[in-house]
């Protein structure tokens, strides 16, 4: 990927973080941290390579993205509103009683949202399904599906991770948000899903390690993925909770808490000022 690409996409996925950053204030409740950590493979994702359309969400021939982590939905919401969906205007209105944008992503209300998920586990075994038609009905679209590194501890996600090795499926490319924690606190501490890589490796998967930050690396995977005949792929990328808010970095308590106003005032001038230096 040139220089020029790099610095439009640190563009857009700091916009991105913006967009997070406002939602969650505006409702006073969300998930800022872990919507943060995955900025930047959104705007890869969305920007750079999938094959979809803001003016025809529903084309049978689409590319689908699943957020697993259904609690990032901030993410997911920034990402589809920089990308044309819907006006990002309408990101203030997060979790309001008379907003679309609901806390969770709801598949019959928010154009460009491919499934409704929450129940940690549950959107992966969806992108399953996904990948599962798309072979049944001869279509070469392709499957992404992001989960969270604490969601791992679902035994759900096994079971599907099963499946899709199974049915070798090679158009579905998973990417684990690995920055070591969740809510309660360390993924080591609270319920151990390490080693991930070696674990979806003997579930049959082809596993590739990343920096989730590095848009030459994310840029490297996914078209590994792409190419990687008769496995699914899953991208594990380590990340940094909070990424791009300094005091919401690698901090847990950040996982489920919206920052009060000064602390968002202070978001915005972190990220006014990155967004200046990329100029």
């Amino acid at each position: 990927m040139d220089a020029h690409a790099v610095l439009n996409l640190k563009r857009i996925a700091t916009n991105i973080r913006k967009g997070v950053i406002t939602a969650v204030a505006s409702a006073g409740s969300g998930h800022p941290g872990g919507s943060l950590s995955i900025a930047d493979i959104m705007a890869y994702l969305f920007f750079e390579k999938m094959n979809i359309d803001p003016k025809n969400p529903k084309n049978p021939d689409r590319d689908r993205f699943v957020m697993s982590k259904g609690h990032c939905s901030p993410a997911l919401y920034s990402t589809l509103a920089h990308r044309g969906f819907f006006p990002v205007e309408d990101l203030s209105g997060f979790r309001q009683v008379s907003s679309y944008l609901e806390g969770h992503p709801n598949m019959n209300t928010v154009p460009g949202v491919d499934m409704s998920t929450g129940s940690l586990g549950q959107g992966f075994s969806a992108a399953v399904g996904m990948g599962m038609a798309g072979k049944l009905d001869k279509k070469d679209y392709r499957v992404y599906v992001m989960l969270g590194d604490g969601e791992l501890e679902e035994g759900e996600v096994w079971e599907a991770a099963m499946c899709a090795a199974h049915y070798k499926l090679d158009n579905l490319t998973a990417f684990v948000d690995y920055n070591g924690l969740q809510i309660d606190g360390k993924i080591t501490e609270v319920m151990n899903p390490e080693p991930i890589g070696d674990k979806f490796k003997a579930f049959g998967w082809e596993v590739i390690s990343i920096d989730a930050h590095d848009f030459n690396q994310i840029e490297e995977a996914v078209k590994h993925a792409e190419n990687f005949k008769g496995k699914p792929t899953v991208i594990v990328a380590r990340s940094i909770k909070g990424k791009g808010v300094s005091y919401m970095e690698n901090q847990a308590g950040w996982h489920g808490s919206a920052p009060k106003k000064e602390q968002a005032q202070q978001a915005f001038d972190e990220l006014d000022a990155c967004l200046a230096s990329l100029e």
